[in-house]
């Protein structure tokens, strides 16, 4: 995983990157579930943090979609 970004710097996104970075975490989200499934998880902890960052790009584009 990349570095976490704050909200701050991913409101300067643009909303093509914001559904790029939304597609990226959706898809280890995903990886992270086949680990769980599978019982090899090396990083429960990945499952929170990502699941909140992708809560947090789901803000931003809501929030650029009323605009």
């Amino acid at each position: 995983m990349a570095k976490k970004l704050k909200a701050k710097e991913l409101v300067n996104l643009s909303r093509g990157e914001l559904l790029e970075k939304e597609k990226a975490l959706k898809d280890e989200l995903f990886k992270l579930n086949i680990q769980r499934y599978s019982g090899r998880v090396e990083k429960p902890h990945m499952f929170s943090v990502v699941k909140r960052e992708l809560a947090v790009v789901e803000t931003i584009l809501s929030t650029k979609k009323e605009k």
